[in-house]
């Protein structure tokens, strides 16, 4: 990856030159912004060192602020804090706490939603050249939105606490949180459940969830270690508690419901305390109708699914193999397994496995059978090596990879490769306004095929 030229420095805010003593943090410096890069920041060069720029884009003159500068650092991290050449895609940020040195939630809230896409696509393409080798053209396509253009579409929010009791987000990199009295990137559902509004005592996190059912949002705690957890009244929430022994009702539902129309057919999913399941309410229907159109799944076939979670791809599975076809899903996390066991009750098709994926994969009773389809949706880390490397031993017609990071998407492309699967085809969409994330469904057949 190539940087801009050479930069100058500007004078200090701190005493010293960068690199004189041993940490350079709050020196500001005159660069140009060069490339995007993975993680939400862009690439620029100061005095021959790299300096990774949040709060910039591409092209711009900037003075950053160094946030994180050891003298014996390959590179720096920074913050640009004035801009003295913008984007014509520059925006103002719809959030008073998305700025330099605040909350570290949003990426890209000083840019136009269209530019953000094509930063995400940048990166895609830029990972999936330097970590596969592939030159592809990238698009990502903007999700259908919930609120204002990248506003009010998450429907799952994590918050953290203060030890004031306040709930709010983490500074980028950091563990000091920034109180907040709204998200805007949050649905109005999420704000509503008062948690932004209150105090909690002894917590460390509190978790928002709101279903597609119009239910109450349901709120789990996470106490402090050893201490017993101090909560506020919420009235227009279902309450639990997380604890290491499970999830413990306080009030209302301790699980919420997600409805979900794909290619015309409705589908009903429980999903408990707060567990997995995609945040942008846009996502479930882009993605199921992604994975089918990769997979092509035929009545009488048999297919896998994979991190299969409550259960979204195993139903769609399910109804295109029909009576006459079979879905083996394979999760680790038993809640969500007993969870989809209630959403796909009646399917006998459908057979369900709690336990580790890597350990699956290598269990005879898999490796004998016949597999003509494989939904492949890991964390975001990938699915590794070897968990690849079993994957394409079973010799599936088609492979549907469900990535939510560039990286580890096109890392796991290059080990499909050397076992002799190509990337038949890529789509990315933006269920991540204002963040430096982006979900991707890839497809991936045997050579001879592709």
């Amino acid at each position: 990856m190539s940087g801009p030229t050479r930069a100058r420095r500007t004078r200090p805010r701190s005493p010293g030159r960068p690199g004189a003593g041993p940490d350079a943090r709050g020196t500001e410096i005159e660069v140009e912004v060069g490339p995007v890069a993975h993680g939400g920041h862009c690439v620029a060069r100061h005095e021959g060192r790299v300096v990774f720029v949040r709060h910039a884009l591409p092209g711009e003159r900037v003075v950053a602020r160094i946030t994180e500068g050891a003298a014996e650092a390959k590179f720096w991290r920074a913050d640009a804090v004035r801009v003295l050449r913008a984007d014509p895609a520059r925006v103002e940020p719809a959030c008073p706490v998305a700025r330099p040195g605040m909350c570290g939630g949003c990426d890209f809230q000083h840019a136009t939603g269209a530019k953000q896409r094509e930063l995400k696509a940048q990166v895609v393409a830029e990972q999936l050249h330097r970590l596969a080798g592939l030159d592809l053209d990238v698009v990502v396509e903007e999700a259908p939105s919930a609120g204002p253009e990248g506003l009010r579409w998450r429907t799952r929010t994590q918050f953290a606490v203060d030890a004031e009791g306040r709930t709010g987000l983490r500074g980028h990199r950091s563990h000091d949180v920034v109180p907040l009295e709204d998200c805007p990137i949050s649905t109005e559902r999420v704000v509503g459940s008062g948690v932004l509004a209150q105090r909690f005592g002894n917590v460390e996190t509190v978790e928002v969830a709101a279903g597609s059912d119009g239910a109450p949002p349901l709120v789990v705690v996470t106490p402090t270690p050893g201490r017993h957890a101090h909560l506020p009244r919420l009235p227009d929430a279902s309450v639990a508690v997380r604890t290491a022994d499970g999830l413990h009702r306080v009030s209302g539902r301790t699980w919420v419901e997600e409805r979900v129309t794909v290619r015309g057919e409705d589908h009903a999913f429980r999903v408990g305390g707060a567990g997995f399941w995609q945040v942008h309410p846009a996502a479930p229907t882009l993605l199921g109708e992604a994975v089918l159109a990769a997979l092509d799944p035929r009545p009488g076939e048999s297919a896998l699914d994979l991190y299969s979670g409550a259960g979204l791809f195993t139903a769609l599975l399910a109804d295109a193999v029909g009576a006459g076809g079979s879905v083996l899903a394979v999760e680790g996390e038993e809640r969500a397994v007993r969870d989809a066991r209630r959403s796909l009750h009646g399917r006998e098709q459908v057979e369900l496995w709690a336990g580790a994926v890597e350990e699956a994969l290598v269990d005879e009773e898999l490796t004998a059978r016949r597999v003509d389809v494989v939904v492949l949706d890991p964390p975001r880390s990938g699915a590794g090596r070897e968990a690849v490397a079993a994957v394409a031993a079973l010799g599936a017609r088609a492979v549907a990879y469900v990535a939510c990071d560039p990286a580890a998407l096109a890392r796991d492309t290059a080990s499909l490769a050397e076992h002799g699967y190509v990337l038949a085809g890529l789509r990315a969409f933006d269920l991540f306004p204002q963040t430096h994330h982006v979900e991707c469904v890839a497809r991936f057949v045997p050579r001879a095929q592709g």
